[in-house]
């Protein structure tokens, strides 16, 4: 049989996916809030003939593309949520909602997910095995994979190999990011209480000063990753990004402090050994200085994990599609993201689809209230993710 020019194929849907993505953009919804998203999402799987299951972890879509032969089973993952962010900028398809935002580029993935089901579903008789497409609610709150899992979106039928994509505006449009082992990192939040005994803030001597100790436990917990955490075991990094006092008068020392902040690392188990760094220095430094302590450690994710295989397999594949001067297998980044736990129960990959175009001034970072991505993107990032899924369930096309 003759091969499918995937990235022809998809050029040729460019301004349908451009639309699509606009109209996201404009409607965005956050974690578990994505009805709209997904009753069109469900819509336009139907419509292709896909098996369609809604509710999945509260708003997830599940659609499955059964093949005419068999074969195996590949999970195509793409995120729906947007942020909690007012948008800046001056687009005609600036968000309608005041104070929500596709920030991160999940619109654009929606839209990729939906090209490669229309690619693929196009060429159903030369399919072997399936493609379950995934539709997860959540990202940004590092719920929604989980939520699908635990409603069984890994069996029936169960995967032997998951792929997904993020668009990445820290690389230029073209590259394409192929990084195997760890290339996105766990993400951990403390909550650390620091009890002390309130006073007058002019006879700090009668009181037990929890800010000068919670000041102290500051400067210990940024010192701890470079004293305490081998560096060989992966990048680690640890930040407090918030301090309340129980009082906001400045003639009191308050009775708490709280501090909150989180850490990120390429490593599992790095994760729990920091994680028992935190609370023995927190209990050390506060109870040197007579106060008691409370330590809260919630680990959202685990880190991204490119099977080694699979990636091998990715390069090449795209080697083919744009140019071995155009894969970077450095790319990786502190960001996290729950495809973690998806990628962790099956081999896979996660491929990082560079966005940014300087020369338009698209390079503002994800989360920033302008940011945006260049949506030539759009039918490249479908043309490798469909050439991608096409390597395991139709072979006969490459």
């Amino acid at each position: 049989m003759s091969t499918i020019d995937f990235r022809s194929e998809a050029q040729a849907m460019r301004d349908e996916l451009v639309a699509r993505r606009r109209d996201l953009h404009r409607h965005p919804e956050l974690a578990f809030e994505e009805v709209r998203t997904a009753s069109i999402i469900a819509e336009e799987l139907g419509q292709l003939g896909l098996e369609v299951q809604t509710g999945v972890g509260k708003t997830g879509v599940v659609g499955v593309l059964e093949g005419e032969h068999d074969g195996p089973t590949v999970l195509y993952r793409a995120d729906m949520d947007a942020l909690p962010i007012l948008e800046e900028n001056e687009v005609d398809y600036v968000s309608t909602t005041p104070g929500k935002m596709h920030a991160c580029g999940h619109d654009g993935h929606v839209t990729i997910a939906l090209g490669v089901a229309k690619l693929l579903a196009a060429h159903r008789d030369r399919l072997a095995g399936r493609v379950k497409f995934v539709f997860q609610p959540a990202e940004e709150t590092a719920g929604g994979a989980q939520a699908m899992i635990a409603d069984g979106v890994m069996h029936q039928p169960t995967p032997d190999v998951v792929l997904g994509m993020h668009l990445w505006n820290p690389v230029p449009l073209g590259t394409v990011g192929v990084a195997e082992g760890a290339i996105m990192s766990g993400a951990s939040v403390f909550q650390i209480i620091v009890h002390g005994q309130g006073g007058h803030a002019a006879l700090p001597s009668t009181a037990i000063d929890p800010v000068t100790c919670a000041a102290q436990l500051i400067t210990a917990l940024h010192t701890m990753v470079g004293r305490k955490v081998d560096m060989m075991a992966g990048a680690v990094v640890l930040s407090v990004t918030s301090v309340e006092t129980s009082s906001k008068a400045y003639n009191v020392i308050p009775e708490d402090v709280e501090i909150r902040g989180t850490f990120r690392t390429m490593n599992a188990d790095t994760s729990r050994q920091l994680e028992d760094h935190i609370r023995a220095i927190s209990e050390a430094v506060c109870g040197s200085m007579g106060c008691t302590v409370d330590v809260n450690v919630n680990h959202q994710t685990i880190p991204v994990v490119n099977d080694s295989r699979v990636t091998a397999q990715m390069r090449q594949l795209f080697a083919g599609m744009v140019g071995e001067a155009n894969l970077d297998a450095q790319v990786r980044t502190m960001a996290a993201e729950d495809v973690a736990y998806m990628l962790d129960a099956v081999p896979g990959m996660y491929v990082l689809v560079g966005a940014s175009n300087a020369a338009r001034g698209l390079t503002y970072d994800h989360h920033h209230p302008r940011f945006d991505f260049d949506e030539d993107v759009l039918p490249l990032s479908v043309g490798l993710m469909s050439a991608a899924v096409a390597h395991y369930v139709m072979p006969d096309a490459q």
